[in-house]
């Protein structure tokens, strides 16, 4: 059977990608690899939360239930999970897409069990199993961890710990581990702050405007990141304050860490293996590879839209 779209991931932009599409009549299959719905939300550190509050973190179609505070990682899990189910979302999992190819006007998927066949392709893999990590010279013989596998403080507890990386995880991360271990927090530069009052939804705003200003052919008004790399969270603010979270200048070399633990925060990469030289796909999500926003929750939706749109009308079909 040839499906007219497969998504390959079943997360945030899978799945809105698959509600454009199955609003337009369009034969969609989802491939995701993971067990169960959440996407990467199901792999976050325990304390991990979104920026925005629920009312601010919607994907196409369906709000968000209410929550108090920044929603935690299990809250988004349960609304992706639901999203999936109320919209009749067709997942395939866990699947595991090691390859896609085109052979003529149809693509290939293979994964180790079966092969799929469709008529357009959109990858919405994400960053989250792409973690990356810098080369440095010398030996290190403490343990190492990325945030993407960043358990949480109590293995830490009473422990030497350092932290790498200049944005929100490293931020994150040392601030929650200052309260439980001897803490470096190493940077290459100075901490950009955000203003204190900045969080998720005046981000999404930006993300918005800027996204449509670069739509319209205008001057990029720039960047979120232009107002500092790290949103004051609570225990961020609060560990900056008290002075428990100060940086220090990167080492040159692994022979300078004395630590027990060593934690990069150090970001991701497009998880683009299974797409590498295979023209044609239609990506959404990814961060601001793809678009302002589009790697987060509320801004996913207009860049699922365009992707839907475009094959919608490759098919003789619209997009509501």
């Amino acid at each position: 059977m040839t499906h007219e779209a497969i998504i390959v991931g079943g997360g945030q932009s899978g799945l809105a990608t698959a509600y454009y599409l199955l609003r337009a009549g369009v034969d969609t299959l989802v491939l995701d690899d993971q067990p169960q719905a959440g996407g990467a939300w199901q792999h976050v550190w325990p304390s991990m939360t979104l920026f925005s509050t629920a009312e601010f973190s919607n994907l196409p179609g369906w709000p968000m239930p209410a929550y108090d505070g920044f929603p935690n990682a299990e809250h988004v899990v349960n609304y992706l999970s639901a999203y999936e189910q109320r919209y009749s979302i067709p997942v395939e999992r866990p699947v595991q897409v090691r390859r896609v190819s085109a052979e003529g006007q149809v693509f290939k998927i293979d994964s180790p069990n079966r092969s799929y066949a469709a008529q357009h392709v959109v990858g919405a893999t994400g960053t989250w199993s792409a973690p990356f990590i810098p080369t440095y010279p010398g030996t290190y013989s403490g343990t190492q961890w990325h945030a993407s596998t960043y358990p949480g403080i109590e293995s830490f507890r009473g422990s030497t710990v350092a932290v790498v990386g200049a944005a929100n995880s490293a931020a994150q991360i040392a601030a929650e581990l200052t309260a439980v271990a001897d803490v470096t927090w190493y940077t290459r530069h100075q901490p950009r702050w955000m203003p204190d009052d900045i969080d998720g939804r005046e981000l999404f705003r930006r993300n918005r405007l800027r996204a449509l200003a670069i739509q319209r052919g205008e001057a990029d008004p720039g960047a979120d990141s232009n107002l500092g790399d790290i949103v004051m969270l609570p225990e961020v603010l609060k560990a900056r304050n008290s002075g428990r979270l100060k940086a220090t200048p990167l080492f040159s070399s692994l022979d300078e860490v004395q630590a027990d633990h060593l934690i990069w925060c150090t970001g991701f990469r497009p998880a683009l293996k299974p797409f590498r030289g295979t023209e044609g796909i239609h990506y959404v999500g990814y961060g601001d590879w793809v678009g302002p926003g589009a790697a987060t929750i509320t801004g996913v939706g207009p860049y699922a839209k365009a992707a839907a749109r475009t094959i919608a009308e490759a098919l003789g079909k619209k997009v509501k």
